[in-house]
């Protein structure tokens, strides 16, 4: 079995591992896979591009700590990098400097959550929209929020509020997949995954992973594998089945990577 360092590469990150530990009974959650996010969603770069692109979002917003677009570059740089809690500090430093910023306050709540700094996290999102005028981007991560605090009934309201203003957007129905998961409606998870790979186009691949997730706890191995085969190359492909396997025969080892998995690579977006 591969090292436990790797295991954050497993069924879609360490995340949705985690939520898999949480829909078994075996633990409680760190962060879900938010496909919803704020702004893009960073792709996985090389760490030279990354810190390329650290220095220079950093050169940019320090000529002018006020300029909402340089902090906005600079907290996604940062969080792309790993960086979480400075992220957390420049951006609390930019909605200082730029009190009532929606786009900024959306973008420190994000953060926060990045960090683990949940309860404010919630807050500081509840702030970067209002009941006249609601943002669905925000409505999802609030609610990604509300299901890493375990409140998974509350976090689906959110969803639903944001399909509201969004019908059948991908990013959200995923999250809201993912709730089902937590909740342990695996049906409704399923269907709900299900409507989300077949509105997206290019569909973000986690879609696809996190039902294949769905079905197998289901008991469907074979059409779990299947599906978690499609977007993978070969070896990574073989590793998550294999511990998807593991995992449904109740094999204590791999439930115990969980948590390692989870502490080592929380929040992605």
């Amino acid at each position: 079995m591969r090292d436990l360092r790797h295991k954050s590469r497993l069924l879609v990150s360490a995340a949705a591992v985690a939520m898999l530990a949480a829909a078994l009974g075996g633990c409680q959650t760190t962060s879900p896979t938010v496909t919803g996010s704020l702004g893009a969603r960073a792709e996985a770069r090389p760490p030279e591009e990354n810190k390329r692109n650290v220095d220079d979002a950093a050169e940019r917003f320090r000529a002018n700590p006020k300029d909402v677009e340089a902090a906005l570059s600079y907290g996604q740089s940062l969080r792309a990098n790993g960086q979480r809690s400075q992220a957390v500090a420049v951006l609390e430093q930019a909605t200082i400097a730029n009190p009532g910023n929606k786009p900024l306050l959306a973008a420190y709540g994000r953060a926060l959550a990045d960090n683990g700094n949940l309860q404010q996290a919630f807050e500081t999102l509840a702030q970067a929209h209002s009941p006249q005028d609601p943002n669905w981007r925000v409505l999802s991560v609030q609610g990604a929020v509300l299901d890493q605090q375990g409140k998974h009934k509350e976090a689906q309201k959110y969803y639903a509020s944001a399909l509201k203003i969004a019908p059948e957007e991908p990013s959200v129905l995923s999250n809201l997949g993912l709730s089902y998961i937590l909740s342990k409606d695996l049906p409704k998870a399923e269907s709900t995954l299900q409507r989300a790979l077949a509105k997206g186009n290019n569909a973000d691949p986690r879609i696809r992973q996190n039902l294949a997730l769905a079905i197998g706890l289901q008991g469907r191995y074979a059409e779990a594998e299947t599906i978690a085969k499609a977007d993978l190359p070969p070896e990574e492909a073989e590793a998550n089945v294999a511990y998807l396997k593991q995992l449904m025969n109740g094999n204590d080892g791999a439930r115990r990577g969980i948590n390692a998995a989870a502490s080592s690579d929380r929040s992605r977006s």
